[in-house]
Parts: C-alpha cells; sequence; structure tokens
C-alpha cells in the first residue's frame, strides 16, 4: 500500500472549507488518476457508468457532478455518450478533465451550493464519489433535482457509513415521501477502492425525477 498516497487522500477529506477542499484537488490533480486507479483500484466510475447505460440513451444530455480528472466520461463514452457536461469545483481537476476529450462543456461550481443551470436542463446527472466525507452533503439533491428534467434520472454513489450516519437516508426518503423523484433501483454493497481501502463499502442509487 502506498502510504503517500492514502495520505493524500485523507488530507483532502480532512479540509474544512470548500476553498480548502478546492485547493487540495488542485494540488492532487496531476497525480490523481494514477493514485485512484494504480493504487486504490477505483472501480466506481465504471460501475456507476453501467447503471446510466442501463436506464439513459446515449443521446441524452448528462451532467456529471464532481466530474474531478473525468474518469466517469472515460467510462460513459465507452457506452456511447457523447453529450456530457465535467462540472467540479477544482479548476486543476477539470484541466486533467479536459485532456481526455470526452467532455464537451466544463463548468467550475460547488456542488452543494447554487448551481448555475437553468431549471430541468439535463436528461441525466451522475455524481461518483462526491457524497462522502468532507464533500458535499444531502442538500446537493435538491439541486441536482431541480437541474434535471421531469422523468431524468439522478444516479450517484454514497458509502454505506455516510447514508446511515450523515442525514442522506432521511434526505433521500423525504424526498421520496415528497413525490420529488422515485427510487427505481439500488446496487448491493460493494468495494470501489479494493486495493486500497477494503473496509470502505458504496452503493450506487438510481433515482427518476417525478413529473
Amino acid at each position: 500500500m502506498d502510504r503517500r498516497s492514502q495520505d493524500r487522500v485523507q488530507w483532502v477529506y480532512s479540509s474544512q472549507t470548500n476553498s480548502e477542499l478546492s485547493q487540495r484537488y488542485d494540488e492532487w490533480a496531476e497525480d490523481y488518476d494514477k493514485d485512484l486507479s494504480d493504487v486504490f483500484g477505483w472501480i466506481a466510475p465504471n460501475a456507476a457508468s453501467e447503471y446510466l447505460a442501463k436506464y439513459v440513451e446515449p443521446e441524452a444530455i448528462v451532467l456529471d457532478a464532481g466530474a474531478g480528472t473525468g474518469l466517469v466520461g472515460v467510462a460513459l463514452l465507452k457506452h456511447g455518450f457523447n453529450n456530457l457536461t465535467a462540472m467540479d469545483l477544482s479548476e486543476g481537476m477539470l484541466k486533467e478533465a479536459r485532456n481526455k476529450n470526452v467532455y464537451q462543456k466544463f463548468d467550475q461550481m460547488v456542488l452543494g451550493e447554487h448551481l448555475d443551470y437553468l431549471t430541468d436542463t439535463f436528461d441525466a446527472v451522475i455524481s461518483v464519489g462526491v457524497m462522502t466525507l468532507g464533500h458535499a452533503g444531502p442538500e446537493s439533491l435538491d439541486e441536482l433535482i431541480r437541474i434535471t428534467k421531469p422523468r431524468g434520472y439522478i444516479i450517484f454513489t454514497i458509502r454505506t457509513d455516510v447514508y446511515t450516519q450523515n442525514g442522506f437516508k432521511e434526505k433521500q426518503e423525504e424526498l421520496e415521501l415528497k413525490n420529488i423523484w422515485e427510487k427505481i433501483e439500488v446496487s448491493d454493497r460493494f468495494r470501489p477502492m479494493p486495493s486500497g481501502e477494503p473496509d470502505v463499502f458504496h452503493c450506487v442509487w438510481v433515482y427518476r425525477v417525478r413529473d
């Protein structure tokens, strides 16, 4: 296990503000793919992309919320998606995403704050590895719903412990009870970083926005 890479993950996750988080991701950006793929065995982008491809047509207008260096975009391109917008709080990470040539638009915004998109902009939203410790909280779901078209899909990963302990369970159930969205599918839990964090589990959640 690469201690330097593991320490860097903990350093990023310990950020106290969005500004600090953005700065730390900027510093990590050039080494991010190597650390996540080679050291941690990061498989969540492929896992979540499989679910998007299951429910959404390839010509759909898709937002990758918290796109980072674009690993989700690379996975989606394999499924034929070619109308992708990358949104992330870190300009350094978006620079790396641009180099992959899989996105058509790039926007620097913060998930959890107001997003500068019109209501009902996207056919689908995907967000991988963002709703976790020190990152986007359950309040971020409201904006994702607002910018997704009626009957559009919102697909995201959450750590199982964060889901139960950080307010996501209550928020997701509240949105269902209010008929704002409907739960379509939840994956079995899986290890998104089997090489680096074998005790961490994620699930992929699939929701459809109500009319």
